[in-house]
């Protein structure tokens, strides 16, 4: 593969390794810069040695690709906020402290509670830093806080739970990623607003979109076509209702809602299209450039710079020097030097889907779009650009597809036609909709124009609505793990190898990644089917247990399964085990699981004293004397799910504690299992 033998590539990729290693390991800040030190003697050291030469002496590059390793450790070890002596996170002690914050983002609300970003300035007085998810209550809150608010909120700092059952999604880990490690919750009664904010970069760009968006507003632009509109521009999904997510979603469309490379491309245009009467002179073409980046920038920082966003302007800025610095780039080093420049300052977005996912789909779209381009060459323009369209968009799934359900675990079938549908209709929303929003900045906009871009808008919400309305092409509940998602990358770029330029040996690593993709797949439903386990589910307000025996899972409840406990609970089990339900039954009071007798007390407080079982399964608060039970019955564990009180769940565990008798509750530790 060419790409690989540029040394951008290499210096790249360990770059990468190294911020990985930084991430699984943090070393503290002083190792990190002390292992930078010894690498960069060596690399000194070993350019020295080459002398002039130094291209042909392979002990350079290794050291050279060490030294980029290191440098990944560090720009992470220097980025991990934890590692500050004055971080939040020292100081996570359950009590009750008056904290000092700063709102940086809204995120999207909850039915109940207004969300921020928030950083931490100040605990009890003392300085502190480090950003966590504020979450405050909309009750008595007549609208929510803007960017740059500061806040003192006496409450405490939660350090975010890990998921309560099997599969589940990791919203601990989804935090840390971003690098929030904290998350506080508070009501109106709590605050003390300052009169003070912060008027920092952050603070202008809200209050440059909120400006936007009253103009928009005032102008008469109906609520649900707007928030599309803010998402297509501006970045902010916010505001866009979960019913009409979910139409994107099973259209194919989501990406549209992330400002992203077309949409940065698009701007580009627009602007490139507006700066065309500037002379085509030396001076002309600096002006042209110093003009269009000030744009994309500033639209960056409109964005809140996304990954998505930030990745899309990096490149289209090399590509905007290249252009009007009259020199050809190769969009090869063009996607490098953005990942390198990306994660230089920003590492933790190595960790982020949309990053992941937009730089795949570009990647695929750069090498395989003119591979599928050159397999049929229509005649006149409109079945070109109709070819290029679906060309483009078949590039970009398969790029994404196995990122796609690894992450989600379902494939839009119909993403094909939905390209095909909205993406002349998404052109001419983006250049209508940059001239309008540049026009809201100032003033309230003229009816006809919103009218125009509000019916354009419309009409794509109906266009996605209908396609998503084909719910038998959506396919859900896929199951796919990072073994399968390593070999199905591998059988993509085998397969496209040989297809590019067939030989035997290209064949041979093609066949072989097939085999490969199938030992993975089959391998883990060898392991399904020989796997047997038990697992109390970790369910507010009921008992959900449940035995697995290979493929086939049977659930006992106490009540009737709700579509919600089978969405939110058992399907990402179902799906992450290679499983489905074959029966629903009653919780009955005994059960046997791998030689264990299992005892389930329930509100009844029965409790056959004849028994002798070696786990004690508690739910619905049952009223017994957990101390003399435990001395007749001598189990080896006593389990409370999460249908009991909290009260009897923190007494009976002080009461193991005096027995000497593990104890598990599922709603601090999460769910029970047992495994044969």
């Amino acid at each position: 593969m060419k790409i690989l033998k540029f040394p951008l590539a290499r210096i790249t990729i360990w770059f990468v390794l190294g911020v990985l290693a930084a991430f699984y390991f943090e070393p503290i800040p002083l190792l990190s810069l002390i292992l930078c030190g010894v690498s960069i003697l060596l690399f000194g050291t070993a350019f020295y040695f080459s002398g002039k030469d130094f291209i042909q002496k392979s002990y350079f590059g290794y050291v050279t690709y060490f030294v980029f390793f290191c440098i990944g450790i560090t720009t992470h070890a220097i980025h991990n906020e934890r590692l500050s002596k004055y971080h939040y996170g020292h100081k996570l002690d359950g009590h009750t402290h008056s904290v000092e914050v700063v709102l940086l983002e809204k995120l999207r609300s909850n039915p109940y509670n207004h969300r921020y970003i928030a950083k931490v300035t100040a605990i009890d007085s003392a300085i502190a830093e480090g950003k966590i998810v504020l979450q405050v209550k909309k009750e008595n809150l007549p609208q929510d806080f803007p960017v740059g608010t500061r806040l003192l909120i006496t409450g405490t700092i939660y350090e975010p739970q890990a998921p309560g059952n099997p599969h589940q999604f990791d919203y601990k880990k989804y935090l840390a990623f971003k690098s929030v490690y904290g998350q506080m919750y508070a009501d109106v009664s709590t605050i003390q607003i300052s009169p003070k904010k912060e008027k920092n970069i952050w603070y202008y760009a809200a209050d440059f979109r909120n400006t936007i968006i009253k103009n928009l507003k005032d102008s008469g632009f109906r609520n649900e076509e707007l928030n599309v509109a803010v998402a297509l521009i501006l970045g902010q999904q916010q505001d866009i209702s979960p019913e009409l997510m979910k139409d994107y979603q099973f259209a194919g469309a989501v990406h549209i809602l992330s400002v992203s490379g077309l949409h940065v491309g698009c701007l580009m245009l627009f602007i490139g299209f507006l700066l065309s009467p500037l002379p085509k002179s030396k001076t002309g073409n600096i002006l042209r450039l110093a003009i269009l980046l000030s744009f994309l920038w500033v639209f960056a920082l409109i964005a809140n710079f996304s990954p998505s966003v930030t990745r899309s302007v990096v490149m289209f800025s090399f590509v905007a020097v290249g252009k009007y610095a009259r020199r050809k780039t190769n969009i090869y080093h063009t996607l490098l030097v953005s990942v390198f420049m990306i994660l230089l300052f920003e590492p933790s977005f190595i960790f982020d889907v949309g990053f992941q996912l937009s730089y795949s789909a570009l990647f695929f779209i750069v090498w395989l779009q003119p591979l599928f381009s050159s397999l049929w060459q229509p005649k006149n323009k409109i079945g070109k650009y109709f070819w290029d369209i679906l060309t483009v968009s078949l590039a970009a799934q398969m790029g994404t597809f196995p990122l796609s359900l690894y992450y989600f675990h379902q494939f839009p079938g119909l993403f094909f036609i939905t390209n095909l549908l909205i993406l002349p209709l998404l052109g001419i929303i983006m250049a209508l909709g940059v001239f309008v929003m540049l026009w809201a900045s100032f003033s309230s906009v003229p009816s006809f124009l919103v009218k125009c871009l509000e019916w354009s808008l419309y009409i794509l919400n109906k266009i996605i609505s209908k396609v998503a309305s084909f719910e038998s092409f959506v396919f859900q509940d896929i199951p796919f793990n990072w073994q399968m998602l390593v070999t199905c990358y591998l059988l993509l770029f085998t397969a496209v190898f040989w297809l590019k330029k067939p030989n035997f040996k290209k064949l041979a690593f093609a066949l072989a990644s097939i085999i490969l993709f199938q030992l993975a797949y089959l391998g883990n439903r060898y392991f399904t089917k020989n796997h047997e386990e038990l697992i109390v589910f970790n369910a507010k307000r009921n008992t959900i247990i449940a035995r697995k025996k290979g493929e086939q899972l049977t659930v006992f409840s106490h009540q009737e399964l709700s579509e919600q406990t089978i969405n939110f609970i058992l399907k990402p089990y179902l799906v992450g085990s290679f499983s489905r339900i074959a029966s629903t039954e009653k919780i009955g009071n005994l059960m046997y699981f791998n030689q264990n007798k299992i005892l389930v007390i329930d509100s009844l407080g029965v409790f056959p004293k004849s028994q002798r079982p070696d786990i004690i399964i508690l739910s619905q608060s049952p009223k017994i004397n957990l101390e003399r039970t435990i001395q007749d019955a001598k189990p080896k564990m006593v389990v409370a799910d999460a249908s009991n009180y909290r009260t009897d769940v923190e007494r009976w565990k002080i009461t193991c504690l005096k027995e000497k008798i593990p104890f598990h509750s599922t709603v601090e530790k999460g769910f029970y299992s047992l495994s044969k």
